[in-house]
């Protein structure tokens, strides 16, 4: 459902109108005349691919950059915002992406130690009894006397909010709030929101690349695209394929892969895994899991349930306390010469930081997996440097990966980029496993549909893909079978014609059936 017309007359919440806003770093001009136009009342959706300027305007209003040009008025009053300081003064509150909470104070305690004015010596008594009467006026709540540790990832992200509604922030600016969320928790916290901006209590702007929450949340959206304003409107008369042409353009994007029917035999088979982080504590515990030949299997959850630790499990990064992993029958484990022999490739979260060595080249990366067979290394253990760089040019050129040369570095290239020479890498040669972890996360448009094409087209050659991911979404849309991870463990594991959303969301929070 739509967000319902905000309120003629809001009482307490701001309008918020940034004109002229020109930011440059450099040579970068990251802001070009930028203008923000947020009705008070109202849920506001700043979209734009990464670099088209979202942060770094956001950063202005809150007061971590100084704009060189523009103006920010609040109710038709110039604010000048120096500092987050001056933000907080002027009821402009920011959630971020990350909690920036006191993980061992309860949730009391952060409400408390927030404040400019906390005593130093605290009157639990006094501020409980202020908190209960704050709690009774918010739609929702969280246990007060629990540690932020203790709480759930949908109780943390509420009580970042409510620490602004506290410190009587007004006008709330919310950075990609739902990504640690599940699908239920983000529908209540949006709708919530969204409730109180009609009733005139706040005003939200709200950061975001989920085109389903801009359709049921939103009321206005703002499209900024490489530092310029590309466009705005109500969110109703915007649909989702004018809201992609104007993020990114004309360019061009690669057409979906078709699904091809392949039914084959069991390729990977996870049984019985356990895994410990390095202070004892378990870190996955009982998985098992079989994807076959020419299946996508999507491992879905909220973050921090055991599925990083998987993947590393998987690439030798952390050690297993019990358990095998097999292919084709086989055990199997993860060293470069079993990788070879099982062919098995992957794509890890971060590939600069976990797949690459960025002040090496591009073609150098390229032949991670091919620097010490024929015919790059020849007799003695020699490497020719000459079939490595026509190797790397002809992946390059295949994976349309936009470098200005194989030599250059591959920390110089774009994010999209990096995962696109990762992937030429991995893929080019005959692949039985494939896994990939969050491949598309902070892509651009274009980059998302070419490497989730190309994970089809590895799915459709007959791999095995295990596909761990944060995005429901994209693992709606690529895989043939979801498991969910939750607290280490998979409990839920069904085809994607059999499931749904709702289903899925429930298991992510541990209240399946």
């Amino acid at each position: 459902m739509n967000a319902s017309p905000a309120p003629l007359a809001p009482t307490r919440a701001p309008s918020l109108h940034a004109t002229g806003m020109r930011k440059v770093f450099g040579e970068l001009v990251a802001l070009d005349d930028v203008e923000l136009h947020v009705r008070a009342g109202t849920v506001h959706a700043l979209l734009g691919e990464n670099g088209a300027g979202k942060s770094t305007l956001v950063k202005c209003i809150m007061g971590f950059y100084r704009q060189d040009a523009g103006t920010v008025r609040l109710d038709g009053e110039e604010v000048h915002v120096r500092s987050p300081k001056d933000a907080q003064a002027a009821g402009i509150g920011m959630v971020y992406q990350h909690f920036t909470l006191v993980p061992s104070l309860t949730a009391a305690e952060n409400l408390v130690v927030a404040r400019a004015d906390a005593p130093a010596i605290i009157d639990w008594g006094k501020e409980r009894a202020k908190l209960q009467a704050f709690m009774a006026r918010m739609p929702f709540r969280v246990p007060l006397d629990v540690p932020v540790a203790d709480l759930s990832a949908g109780e943390k992200q509420k009580l970042e909010i409510l620490k602004l509604l506290a410190l009587d922030q007004r006008f709330l600016i919310l950075d990609e709030p739902t990504s640690v969320l599940t699908p239920d928790e983000a529908d209540e916290v949006l709708g919530l929101l969204g409730r109180m901006a009609h009733e005139g209590q706040i005003t939200v702007l709200m950061i975001t690349h989920k085109f389903r929450e801009v359709s049921a949340y939103a009321d206005d959206v703002t499209v900024l695209r490489r530092g310029a304003l590309a466009g705005s409107g109500p969110a109703l008369s915007l649909g989702v394929e004018r809201l992609s042409r104007l993020m990114i353009g004309e360019t061009t994007l690669r057409a979906r892969a078709e699904r091809r029917p392949v039914d084959g035999d069991t390729v990977l088979e996870l049984a019985g895994l356990f895994a410990h982080h390095p202070d004892g504590s378990e870190a996955f515990h009982g998985i098992n899991l079989k994807v076959r030949e020419g299946e996508i299997v999507g491992i879905a959850g909220v973050s921090g349930n055991g599925q990083s630790a998987l993947v590393e499990a998987l690439a030798g990064q952390r050690p297993l306390s019990d358990g095998r992993i097999f292919i084709r029958g086989e055990p199997f484990e993860p060293k470069r010469d079993a990788y070879h022999r099982f062919k098995v490739f992957g794509l890890p979260e971060e590939p600069l930081k976990n797949a690459a060595v960025p002040r090496m080249s591009v073609a150098e990366n390229i032949a991670f997996r091919s620097f010490d067979r024929p015919p790059i290394s020849g007799a003695g253990g020699w490497m020719s440097l000459r079939p490595l760089r026509q190797r790397a040019q002809e992946l390059i050129e295949r994976y349309r990966v936009k470098t200005p040369s194989p030599d250059t570095p591959i920390e110089h290239l774009s994010g999209g980029n990096v995962q696109r020479a990762i992937l030429a890498r991995e893929l080019s040669g005959d692949v039985d496993v494939l896994v990939v972890a969050n491949p598309c996360f902070g892509l651009d448009f274009a980059s998302v549909a070419e490497i989730r094409a190309q994970i089809m087209d590895a799915r459709n050659r007959g791999a095995a893909v295990l596909l761990v991911s944060e995005d429901l979404d994209e693992i709606l849309e690529l895989a043939d079978r979801v498991a969910v991870m939750s607290e280490g463990r998979i409990d839920y594991v069904a085809p994607i014609g059999e499931t749904d959303r709702t289903t899925i969301g429930k298991h992510m929070a541990a209240h399946g059936p």
